[in-house]
């Protein structure tokens, strides 16, 4: 019985495994053929190319996709996320550093979005379910 368990567990996480790579391996050719787009046209990769707003409800209290995320990444993947969470009686803002796609200190899954959208040419403005495909 507990092998049959563990098995069947075993078989479960391989599927999450290879679903994931297959999002991530997608993804990867996404940009590699933007990027190329853009380098044969003779863009500059260090311009800021590519922008994605993600916006949502950072706290219960607050409804109406207040919160934001700005994704701003150059062709080489570097640049800056801004994020605000909006609440009733403050506004918090930071900007985070992106070097290569991935951020210089561990990034908010909403941060992570905008910067996937962002490379993935989805913006500029997504829609949570838009985030994820």
């Amino acid at each position: 019985m507990i092998g049959v368990l563990a098995g069947v567990s075993g078989v479960v996480i391989g599927y999450v495994a290879l679903k994931q790579a297959r999002l991530a391996v997608q993804d990867c050719q996404q940009m590699l053929a933007r990027q190329s787009t853009v380098s044969t046209m003779g863009g500059d990769l260090k311009a800021i190319r590519d922008v994605a707003v993600y916006r949502y409800d950072a706290l219960e209290e607050m409804t109406g996709r207040l919160s934001f995320s700005i994704a701003m990444i150059n062709g080489l993947g570097d640049g800056i996320v801004l994020t605000s969470i909006n609440g009733r009686s403050e506004t918090r803002t930071y900007v985070r550093p992106v070097v290569g796609g991935k951020g210089q200190t561990p990034l908010a899954p909403e941060e992570e979005e905008a910067v996937r959208a962002a490379r993935l040419g989805l913006g500029p403005e997504i829609e949570p379910q838009m985030a994820r495909r």
